[in-house]
């Protein structure tokens, strides 16, 4: 991922360290608009007087707990009709299943390129679960590729909630979730 500078650092009402790394987390009155992967090197910050921001740091420590923790956060999902349909099908997919990017696109009428396109504009990943679609031949993309290795969050995400046991450290998926996950 491109390195934020300090400026934009600050942009976040909340950065929360995660298993993986740092997450950057912006939210409004009304809904959390945006979840960014940041650099290691990003330090926390306590979530600013929104209670948006709070609570979605206290769900996603619920979920780095509890891997079938179901999130219940107003998200603002702003984007095209192709893109809100994905985003919709994806949070209906649960923790420790995948689906394929094709299986995904038959679902809502689309094409499984389309499908990616849409994981990789989704404004709240692991809140909409991108990292739940896998292409066929293995894992497929993950955060447009933005950082040294993209798909290591994709993998921990997985793993965490149980279906990575059928991924191996060289991306490949073997299409089956495995039945329990561990968290470390």
């Amino acid at each position: 991922m491109d390195t934020l500078n300090s400026t934009a650092v600050d942009q976040f009402d909340a950065r929360l360290i995660a298993p993986f790394g740092v997450i950057g987390i912006t939210a409004d009155d009304h809904a959390v608009t945006s979840i960014v992967f940041l650099s290691n090197d990003v330090g926390a910050k306590a979530p600013k007087k929104n209670t948006l921001a709070h609570l979605a740091c206290v769900q996603l420590m619920s979920y780095f707990n509890n891997p079938k923790f179901v999130f219940d956060l107003p998200v603002r999902l702003s984007g095209s009709k192709h893109q809100l349909d994905v985003w919709h099908a994806m949070q209906n997919i649960r923790a420790g299943t995948t689906l394929t990017y094709g299986t995904l696109a038959e679902q809502i009428g689309s094409n499984a390129r389309a499908v990616g396109t849409a994981c990789g504009k989704n404004p709240v990943p692991i809140v909409v679960p991108c990292h739940r679609i896998v292409a066929c031949s293995g894992l497929g993309g993950f955060m447009g590729g933005k950082r040294d290795d993209p798909l290591a969050i994709k993998r921990w995400l997985l793993n965490h909630e149980g279906a990575a046991a059928a991924v191996t450290a060289g991306g490949k998926f073997a299409g089956k979730p495995a039945a329990t996950a561990a968290l470390f």
